[in-house]
């Protein structure tokens, strides 16, 4: 099982929001809602990308600009992480059913280690951070990452996404797919189950995902 974070098991694009738009305020703009929708599942250089450009300020630097946001939201995420519905019950039948479990996320290795304060750190036997591999999502090699180190074949992995860049990761890396979009909607794919969030989703839904034994979902 590979799992998304971001909009996926945790509710932080909310957080993000407030981040993203704090920094614009900073500068003396306002970041706009395609913009915000564009950042979405994006790594944090391409996200001051795109907010630097909505704000016509592309000489203002990235690294700067990522570090003011890095600070920012670790304030965030110890105060106002919360699970995404249906989230925490799939997590743990999944852990309690021993499928080898990986945290596929953009996010960089500080805030992750924040965030496994609230996910658990016995959640996952792998965590692939975006500052730990060189092509984040939507490029294949976070999910190829995750499955070469879990020892698990990736057309025997289901992915769990929220957003497009993450879905087309999970899809070229040759996982099957469970889209759950939380801030922006998702036009239909191919081959790509799509649901409202994670009730109700179980072992069973995961399995036929794979067309495999329902037991056995990895």
């Amino acid at each position: 099982m590979l799992f998304d974070m971001d909009g996926t098991l945790v509710d932080s694009e909310k957080l993000w929001d407030i981040a993203l738009e704090e920094l614009a305020v900073s500068y003396g703009g306002t970041l706009s809602a395609a913009a915000r929708r564009a950042i979405i599942g994006t790594s944090m250089a391409e996200s001051m990308r795109i907010l630097h450009a909505d704000l016509d300020q592309p000489h203002r630097d990235p690294a700067r600009s990522a570090a003011w946001v890095d600070a920012r939201i670790l304030e965030l995420f110890r105060t106002g992480l919360r699970w995404r519905p249906g989230a925490l019950a799939l997590l743990g039948a999944v852990r309690a059913a021993r499928i080898p479990t990986a945290l596929v996320t953009s996010s960089g290795r500080a805030l992750v280690e924040v965030a496994l304060d609230t996910l658990g750190r016995d959640s996952f036997d792998v965590v692939v951070c975006g500052d730990e591999v060189d092509s984040t999502k939507p490029h294949p090699e976070p999910y190829l990452t995750a499955a070469r180190l879990l020892g698990v074949p990736i057309d025997r992995c289901v992915a769990i996404e929220d957003s497009a860049t993450g879905v087309a990761s999970a899809v070229a890396a040759g996982a099957a797919v469970l889209a759950v979009p939380a801030e922006v909607p998702l036009d239909p794919i191919d081959g790509v189950r799509q649901l409202a969030d994670l009730t109700g989703a179980d072992l069973d839904l995961l399995g036929a995902l794979l067309g495999a034994p329902t037991s056995d979902p990895r």
